[in-house]
C-alpha cells in the first residue's frame, strides 16, 4: 500500500496545474455510468451501460423518455444546426427528443451546447473506438468554452461503439427508437443520511473552474446548512496537495510552495515564482478550513466551515491583496471560532514531520471501493459515488437529494427550488383549472405528480389527473366551488352553498343542475308571484317586479296590494277605535254583572250566619246548645 501511495503522489509534480492535474498508470479514475434502456424496436430492445457526462445536469434520482434522432447533417455536432435550418425541438405531446452524434473533431460539452439550442432533450454521444466506457470531460481553461459550458442543462451520456452502430442502423432503417435514461440508481441510498465530500482550494485566482467553485460555495451555502443542521447530510470538505520529490527539497521552488519540509505542495497561484503569492500560502490557508471544519465539528456546528470559507472569499481575496493570516484572523474572530484550538491543530508548518491533517488529507485522495482516485479539482462526492454534472446550486442539491430513499427526503428537497419545467409541457398531463390558474401538477427532484392542491386554505380533491375539486369551509372561494355563476349588469349570482350534503344548488329565482347551469325562473308566466288581483307582474334576471293598480302598494310577503291614500288611513284608524270601545263597553258590562252577583253572595252569606243568633220573624226558635247534662 504505501509502494502504490508513493506511486500514486508521484504524479502530482510541481510544474502540474492544480485544477487539471494528470494521473499515473496507478490511479484509478472510475467512470460513473447510469441505465439506459430500449424500449423500442423489439431487435435492439434492452438494458445498455452509458457513462454521465461530467457537465450539463443530470437527472439525478429520476428518468426521462424519448426519441432517438441520428441527423443526416453535422452528425458530430461541432457546428451550430442552425446553420443547417434543423430544429429538435418537440411537438406538443410528442415526447423529448434524444440527440445520437458521433464523437470526434470538437470537445463534447460543444456537441451537447449545439444540440440544446438545437433542442434536444438529452445527447448520447457514440465512441468511435472499441474501448471501455470513459466520462467525457469539460475542456482545459478556455474563455471562449466556458461561457457555453456553464449554460448547459441538459444531460449527455457516451455508449459504445457497438451500441451506437446498431441504434443508427435502426434509425436507417426506419424505426422508430425510444429509450428511458434513468439516473434513479446513480446514487446510492444505504441509510436515512447522505454523506458527500467536496473536494475545493482556497486559491481564488486560478481560472475559470476556480471562479465557478467559489461561486458554487457561496450559493450552496444556505442548502447545505439546512440540511446539515436538520442531520440529513453529513458534509466534510477536503483539499488536495502533493509532496515534493525529496532530491528537489532544498530547491526553491520547493521551498515557496511546499510547508513541512516539502511534504504538502500546491502550485504557484499566477504561476510565477517570482511575483505574487506562493504555492505555500495556499497550502497554509487550505490547512486553515480544514482546522476551521474540525474545530467546529467538535463543537457540533460542522456547518460554520460555510460561514467561514464564504466570508474569506469574500473578504480576504488575493487580487485585493488580503489573503493572509491577518485578513483570516478577523474572519474567525467575527464567527466566534477559538482561535487557540484552530492553531494547534494547523501545527508548525516549518517542522520537518507530518501534519496529522494534511497527511489524512493526502491519504484520503487515494479512491477506495466505488470511489476513484481525486484527481481534478473541484470533485463532488456523493454517498461514496462520484457526482458528474455542473456544480451549480440546484443540480448538485437534486443529486444529494437523491441519496435518500424515495419519501424519506427532507422538506428543502422537495421546495420550489428542485422544480422542474415537466409542469410547463401540457401541464404535465395533470388536472388544471385554467381559468382560475390552478394546477395538480407539482415539480419534484423525481419527477413531476399529479396531486390535487392545497389553495388558500382548501384543500382540493380528486384523482389529480382528470378531477379536482376543492371541499371543506371557505370552499366557494375557490372559483365558486366548481359551481355555476354568472354576472349580468352588476348582480352576481353562484350556485355554491357551504353545506355537507349539498355542494351546488341554485339559487332562490333559478332552477337547474347548480353546476352546469342555472336558469332564471319567470315568476310571472308560472304563477309563482304577484297573483293578487290588482297586481302587475314583470319578469327580470333571478328575479321579478309586481306593481299595484292606483294608489295600491304590494306587500311582497304577503303578494297583496293595500291602499297608501290617507282616507284609507282613517277609516282603518276608525275601525280600530270602534273595536278598542267594543273591547271596553264589554269589559265594564261583564264587571257590572260580577258586582252584582257578589252583592248577592255576601247578602246570602249575612242572612245564615245571623240566623244562628236570632230567629227571624218567619223562622221558629231553634236550639243550639244543652244545659241539663242529664237530658
Amino acid at each position: 500500500m504505501k509502494q502504490h501511495k508513493q506511486s500514486h503522489l508521484l504524479c502530482f509534480l510541481l510544474p502540474c496545474l492544480l485544477l487539471s492535474i494528470p494521473f499515473c498508470s496507478e490511479a484509478r479514475f472510475v467512470v460513473e455510468k447510469n441505465s439506459l434502456s430500449v424500449t423500442s424496436p423489439e431487435s435492439i430492445k434492452g438494458t445498455h451501460d452509458s457513462a454521465i457526462g461530467n457537465f450539463g445536469i443530470p437527472q439525478y434520482g429520476g428518468s426521462m423518455a424519448g426519441t432517438v434522432i441520428y441527423p443526416k447533417e453535422n452528425q458530430k455536432s461541432c457546428k451550430e444546426f442552425s446553420d443547417f435550418s434543423i430544429s429538435f425541438k418537440s411537438q406538443p405531446g410528442a415526447l423529448p427528443t434524444f440527440l445520437l452524434v458521433d464523437r470526434g473533431d470538437c470537445f463534447f460539452a460543444l456537441k451537447v451546447w449545439n444540440a440544446q439550442k438545437a433542442g434536444a432533450s438529452a445527447v448520447l454521444v457514440a465512441d468511435n473506438v472499441d474501448e471501455p466506457l470513459i466520462t467525457m470531460d469539460t475542456p482545459e481553461e478556455d474563455i471562449s468554452s466556458a461561457k457555453y459550458v456553464e449554460n448547459i442543462t441538459i444531460p449527455s451520456a457516451l455508449v459504445t461503439k457497438g451500441f451506437g452502430e446498431k441504434l443508427k442502423k435502426s434509425i436507417s432503417g426506419g424505426d422508430m427508437v425510444n429509450l428511458n435514461l434513468d439516473w434513479r440508481e446513480a446514487v446510492p441510498h444505504p441509510d436515512a443520511r447522505v454523506e458527500y465530500e467536496l473536494w475545493t482550494n482556497s486559491n481564488d485566482e486560478c481560472g475559470v473552474k476556480c471562479d465557478m467553485l467559489m461561486e458554487f460555495v457561496k450559493d450552496f451555502k444556505g442548502a447545505a446548512q439546512i440540511l446539515e443542521k436538520g442531520g440529513y447530510t453529513q458534509f466534510r470538505p477536503h483539499y488536495i496537495t502533493w509532496y515534493c520529490p525529496h532530491a528537489f527539497t532544498l530547491s526553491r521552488q520547493c521551498k515557496s510552495q511546499c510547508i513541512n519540509k516539502g511534504r504538502y505542495c500546491a502550485p504557484d497561484p499566477e504561476q510565477d515564482f517570482s511575483s505574487g503569492y506562493d504555492g505555500k500560502d495556499v497550502v497554509v490557508e487550505n490547512l486553515r478550513q480544514l482546522c476551521v471544519y474540525k474545530v467546529a465539528n467538535e463543537t457540533g456546528k460542522p456547518w460554520v466551515w460555510w460561514d467561514y470559507v464564504t466570508d474569506f472569499q469574500i473578504r480576504c481575496p488575493m487580487k485585493e491583496k488580503k489573503y493572509n493570516k491577518e485578513c483570516a484572523d478577523s474572519v474567525i474572530k467575527s464567527l466566534g471560532i477559538d482561535s487557540r484550538k484552530l492553531d494547534k491543530c494547523m501545527g508548525d508548518p516549518d517542522a520537518d514531520s507530518d501534519n496529522p491533517v494534511l497527511k489524512e488529507e493526502q491519504d484520503a485522495q487515494v479512491g477506495k471501493g466505488s470511489r476513484g482516485d481525486v484527481t481534478i479539482l473541484p470533485t463532488l462526492v456523493v454517498n461514496n459515488r462520484q457526482y458528474r454534472g455542473k456544480l451549480e446550486k440546484s443540480a448538485v442539491l437534486k443529486a444529494l437529494c437523491s441519496g435518500f430513499e424515495e419519501t424519506t427526503e427532507p422538506a428543502i428537497c422537495l421546495s420550489t427550488e428542485m422544480e422542474s419545467n415537466e409542469c410547463l409541457d401540457n401541464n404535465g398531463g395533470c388536472w388544471q383549472d385554467k381559468s382560475a390558474n390552478i394546477t395538480a401538477c407539482k415539480d419534484t427532484f423525481r419527477g413531476r405528480v399529479c396531486e390535487c392542491p392545497l389553495v388558500d386554505g382548501v384543500k382540493f380533491k380528486g384523482d389529480g389527473y382528470s378531477h379536482c375539486e376543492p371541499s371543506g369551509p371557505g370552499r366557494c372561494t375557490i372559483n365558486n366551488g366548481g359551481c355555476w355563476h354568472e354576472e349580468r349588469d352588476g348582480h352576481a349570482f353562484s350556485a355554491c352553498v357551504d353545506k355537507d350534503s349539498v355542494k351546488c344548488e341554485c339559487p332562490p329565482g333559478f332552477k337547474g343542475d347548480g353546476v352546469k347551469k342555472c336558469e332564471d325562473i319567470n315568476e310571472c308566466k308560472e304563477k309563482k308571484a304577484c297573483q293578487c288581483p290588482e297586481c302587475s307582474c314583470k319578469n327580470t334576471w333571478g328575479s321579478y317586479e309586481c306593481s299595484c293598480s292606483g294608489d295600491l302598494l304590494y306587500i311582497r310577503d304577503h303578494d297583496t296590494c293595500i291602499s297608501k291614500t290617507g282616507s284609507q288611513v282613517k277609516s282603518a284608524w276608525t275601525a280600530v277605535w270602534l273595536i278598542v270601545l267594543s273591547l271596553g263597553l264589554a269589559a265594564g258590562g261583564a264587571y257590572l254583572v260580577y258586582k252584582h252577583r257578589l252583592r248577592q253572595y255576601m247578602d246570602s252569606e249575612i242572612r245564615a250566619i245571623m240566623a244562628q243568633y236570632m230567629p227571624l220573624d218567619n223562622q221558629p226558635e231553634v236550639p243550639n246548645h244543652v244545659n241539663d247534662e242529664r237530658a
